[in-house]
């Protein structure tokens, strides 16, 4: 269901259950925390590209799986829940740069796992939606993230409707980095993220996602004390005293 490979300090998970549009059940939800885990801990892997094979990005939660869940306690769905909640906490928090790469339909928590990447490049045929509402159910847990991202009114006009909208449109809704043809997606990915290790620190991208990720919620105050607790962490970094020796020395400079 889930395929991790590691290239070139550039490691791919590929959502690999196209028979079933890449729907996520508990199984594949596991897995997919498991491989995040995994690249997350794996010095040799600087930038994760998220991808998938078939026509589809992934449709959302496997339907035949919320039927199951249905006769499940309270206790049971909530404890499902939660583990659901951590994968897509992990996405969020990862400390490297990630990058979803869709090709077809991203749809209800596909569409939450293309979001939360911190770029999401789309063929034009591909489409976004948070279809829960349609089917009697809620986004519940990618709505946190969405709102984040896009803010409360776009926000809305996604999840309470459900409609389904174009790669252009995901764009205009700044849901999405870009739009790319379907025949240069895959080089034009793997270009911007080999690009983007050579050009930044990791350990820079790590702190700074971390600080973003602490500002919703809290006073200016509170995210400027954040800010300069950071800045100070920052300073200590072996990248960045190999940074400023290296701007000061005029040497080149290769993460």
């Amino acid at each position: 269901m889930i395929e991790v490979s590691i290239e070139d300090r550039i490691g791919t998970i590929l959502l690999n259950r196209p028979e079933k549009r890449n729907a996520l059940n508990n199984e594949m939800a596991v897995k997919l925390h498991e491989a995040l885990v995994q690249l997350k801990n794996d010095d040799s892997c600087k930038v994760v590209i998220l991808k998938a094979n078939g026509d589809a990005f992934c449709a959302g939660a496997d339907l035949a799986y919320l039927q199951l869940l249905q006769n499940n306690t309270y206790d049971e769905n909530l404890l499902d829940s939660k583990q659901l909640m951590e994968m897509y906490n992990t996405l969020y928090h990862f400390p490297k740069i990630t990058i979803a790469q869709v090709e077809g339909p991203a749809l209800a928590g596909g569409c939450g796992l293309a979001g939360l990447c911190d770029f999401c490049f789309a063929t034009p045929n591909s489409q976004f939606g948070y279809t829960e509402v349609k089917i009697g159910f809620i986004p519940a847990i990618v709505s946190v993230f969405l709102t984040r991202k896009i803010g409360e009114n776009l926000a809305k006009q996604l999840l309470l409707t459900g409609n389904i909208i174009s790669a252009e449109e995901a764009f205009q809704m700044h849901l999405i980095t870009k739009v790319i043809d379907a025949n240069t997606i895959a080089e034009e990915v793997q270009s911007f993220s080999q690009k983007i290790l050579k050009s930044v620190s990791g350990e820079s991208i790590a702190l700074t996602k971390e600080l973003m990720a602490s500002f919703p919620g809290n006073s200016i105050n509170e995210q400027l004390e954040m800010a300069a607790t950071f800045n100070a962490k920052a300073r200590a970094t072996n990248d960045c005293k190999k940074g400023i020796s290296a701007f000061l020395n005029k040497e080149k400079l290769t993460w």
